[in-house]
């Protein structure tokens, strides 16, 4: 979901946006963020959650999936 929201993003705004510029604009590691995009079921904290929707400009239900 994180990559679909970056695509998104990139094509409203006609250029190509890295996580590291993600992870700058926001304050979460470049780290974090690829684990959150790459690693399903990635466990992490309502903060970096809260942080991504701000940047996003998307609800929690768009950047999550529910894994079993």
């Amino acid at each position: 979901m994180f990559k679909q929201l970056l695509d998104e993003k990139s094509f409203k705004e006609g250029r190509r946006i890295t996580v590291g510029e993600v992870s700058q604009d926001i304050g979460i590691s470049r780290a974090t963020l690829t684990r959150i995009a790459n690693q399903p079921g990635y466990n992490t904290n309502t903060d970096t959650l809260s942080a991504l929707c701000d940047y996003f400009d998307c609800e929690p239900n768009e950047l999550l999936k529910r894994v079993l």
